[in-house]
């Protein structure tokens, strides 16, 4: 088949080859990229290469070129060194911490929303300012920075995504250059006996290996692009996404409103339905074959996690976007080794999110379907208009 996440008809929509990849195709080689990749679409089988990292590495990067492996992305037992480094920010603890911090954002950012005109954009007015000013805090970030660390994280994205990262290298080395200077200025609190701030840069630069050693310095920018670019352009797409179709379809805007308890299935349907990264890759680190169909060794291969989330064989009517759902295990998070590590902050600030809309935007109206995020493998609106009454 010629189905391609290239194509104009994925790119305007996702989900519409997928029917087609699981039913006649679920592995499928992709020759539209150099170098080429093979796609896993069923859930079954994107489960198993994600609970298969023997097989089905990250050592050379989850996006779709080979790249050096640095932080997290990795295999064990480095992977496992660098993610414990960072899960003290991200336990049940820090996360209640952080609550009243996304709600006062939250009421701020409509505060400024009924403060000006009726009909403003959900993207740049409140799904992107939320999250990104709650992870720019984390790391330390000054507020007037903020538009400056969006265009990193927007290059950061597109770079992953390009067949030719040239284009982004300028970018890329300002914000290197960016993060160096505050590692520099952590590292020295800590010659002179000093504990670093209390944040993510920080946690980031007193981190210090089995042997004693302080980890190396791009091992801590990789840890830190992806805490920039994991915090908030996931969170921004989700909360577009979940608003966009809360809103398509006026009656589960007016059920959630009507009934606060259905927040978190609307949330986890819309990371099901609309999940903002579509799919990552692995490397495969020998031959397999599934589905009559070989898979060499060194071979990129994408976990289509949306078409996964869209299998018949796991969920009943998948293409109905239904907050009631009975609680199917979606992939979007991934699973296993990588499973992301900012998932409860993600759904956090998502819950807060919708909770104040309804509450203080109960009459929110959809002006248009907007316009999607560019890099192929994320799914979210760049533009939503909406209008308030």
């Amino acid at each position: 088949m010629s189905w391609s996440p290239f194509s104009a008809a994925s790119l305007e929509d996702p989900a519409s080859g997928h029917a087609e990849l699981l039913e006649r195709c679920p592995v499928h080689r992709c020759d539209a990229f150099d170098p080429p990749f093979y796609t896993l679409s069923r859930y079954a089988d994107v489960e198993m290469a994600l609970r298969n990292p023997e097989t089905f590495s990250s050592e050379f990067g989850q996006g779709p070129r080979f790249t050096d492996p640095q932080g997290m992305m990795c295999d064990p037992p480095q992977h496992t060194v660098m993610r414990k480094f960072l899960q003290p920010a991200f336990t049940p603890k820090a996360l209640e911490t952080l609550r009243p911090q996304v709600e006062a954002l939250t009421d701020e950012l409509i505060d400024r929303i009924l403060a000006g005109p009726a009909e403003f954009d959900l993207h740049d007015d409140f799904a992107f300012p939320l999250p990104v000013i709650i992870i720019a805090g984390l790391m330390g970030v000054p507020e007037d920075d903020l538009p400056q660390f969006k265009t990193w994280s927007d290059n950061q994205v597109a770079a992953m995504g390009a067949e030719d990262p040239t284009p982004y290298l300028a970018e890329a080395a300002a914000f290197y250059q960016y993060m160096q200077a505050q590692l520099s200025a952590c590292r020295a609190e800590l010659e002179r006996g000093r504990q670093p701030l209390d944040n993510l840069v920080g946690l980031v630069a007193s981190a210090r290996l089995p042997d004693g050693a302080l980890i190396s310095e791009p091992d801590a920018l990789s840890m830190l692009t992806q805490l920039l670019v994991g915090g908030n352009e996931t969170t921004t797409s989700l909360i577009t996404n979940l608003v966009w179709r809360l809103l398509e379809n006026r009656p589960l805007w007016q059920a959630v409103r009507a009934n606060p308890d259905l927040i978190g299935g609307a949330i986890e349907e819309s990371l099901r339905y609309d999940p903002p990264v579509l799919g990552l890759y692995r490397n495969t680190t020998e031959a397999l074959t599934l589905h009559d169909v070989t898979v060499p060794a060194g071979s990129k291969v994408y976990l289509n996690y949306a078409a996964a989330n869209r299998d018949p064989s796991v969920y009943e009517a998948p293409d109905r976007f239904d907050p009631r759902r009975d609680r199917q295990r979606h992939l979007s998070f991934g699973l296993g080794l990588h499973f992301c590590l900012g998932a409860p902050t993600a759904r956090l600030e998502a819950e807060v999110a919708l909770r104040r809309l309804t509450e203080r935007l109960p009459d929110l109206e959809l002006r248009g379907p907007g316009e999607r995020i560019a890099p192929f493998f994320l799914w979210g609106r760049r533009r939503l208009p909406v209008a308030w009454r």
